[in-house]
């Protein structure tokens, strides 16, 4: 699912705190990959970029920089406004593209998973929030009949709501048996397997796809996420720990916590030399054993 973006020249400074140059750049980023912005365009100037995010120029700069580091940009100077580069496509989705936040690449990647005629995603991961937002692209697209696949499988191994959770964990522990933080993880986990379930199987009956969608729990917490498409690409993200302060329940807690979402994407594809070959086909074979040994059955309620 693409994110929301406001036009980069009618917005008015946040009162928010400052982004970063990071986040800067994950934003113009997605822009030129949705066509916001396309290859030849000139970018609106630093001046412009730093009044409508609400940033210093520098922030500008770094942010600028780090597309052009990715191909997406060129003549990135003081002077004149850079330019999106003419082949920023292929620098976002070529087999030599850079790893980008998982809300910059997944949904596009698995949109073109879902031109084949028999769809296969396989996902390990802590929730299903990034894989539910992505999938909204190619529903977008069946339903503006664009894609018309005639069979999509979907097998997803989530974390066992049995087991004690690396993470997310409260910094100092519950002494009084409660923890709001996995009550919170375990309703998320539940709520985006749900409205995953309930998208992909509505196609059913809209469109009269084959569906089915399965779920698995595992019985450690996965320190990777991983997604397997159509056994031909294989997009693989570290889930980087940060302590960090939440509202939870009216209560201000501090917990040992990953924004999955944010994950940098390192893509692998069967046809982009034998490195890559053997990853697919190995993290296929990891995937195959979990989901046939030692995972469960997950049922998605409390």
């Amino acid at each position: 699912m693409d994110p929301e973006h406001a036009s980069v020249h009618g917005r008015k400074r946040s009162q928010r705190p400052q982004r970063t140059h990071r986040e800067v750049a994950d934003e113009l980023r997605a822009r030129i990959r949705s066509g916001t912005l396309q290859p030849g365009q000139r970018m609106p100037t630093q001046a412009r970029l730093a009044e409508e995010f609400g940033v210093e120029r520098g922030t500008v700069r770094q942010a600028l920089r780090v597309l052009q580091s990715e191909r997406l940009l060129t003549n990135v100077s003081k002077g004149a406004p850079a330019t999106v580069a003419s082949d920023a496509e292929r620098a976002l989705t070529g087999p030599a593209a850079p790893p980008m936040p998982t809300t910059a690449v997944l949904a596009h990647r698995i949109a073109t998973a879902f031109a084949a005629e028999h769809v296969e995603i396989d996902a390990v991961c802590l929730t299903a929030v990034s894989l539910t937002l992505a999938i909204g692209e190619p529903l977008r697209q069946i339903h503006a009949g664009r894609l018309k696949p005639a069979k999509v499988d979907v097998r997803v191994l989530l974390p066992s709501r049995e087991i004690n959770l690396a993470f997310p964990v409260p910094v100092e522990g519950r002494d009084d048996g409660g923890d709001p933080v996995r009550e919170r993880w375990l309703a998320q986990r539940n709520a985006q397997g749900q409205v995953l379930r309930h998208n992909l199987l509505a196609l059913r009956a809209t469109h009269g796809i084959d569906v089915r969608v399965s779920f698995r729990a595992l019985p450690f917490t996965p320190p990777v996420k991983l997604y397997l498409l159509n056994g031909e690409e294989a997009l693989f993200a570290y889930y980087t720990l940060a302590r960090r302060e939440a509202l939870i329940d009216h209560e201000s807690l501090e917990m040992y916590d990953a924004q999955g979402v944010r994950s940098l994407l390192f893509a692998f594809g069967r046809d982009a030399g034998p490195r890559d070959t053997a990853f697919v086909e190995q993290s296929r074979r990891w995937f195959d054993a979990l989901w046939e040994t030692i995972s469960s059955e997950l049922v998605l309620t409390g």
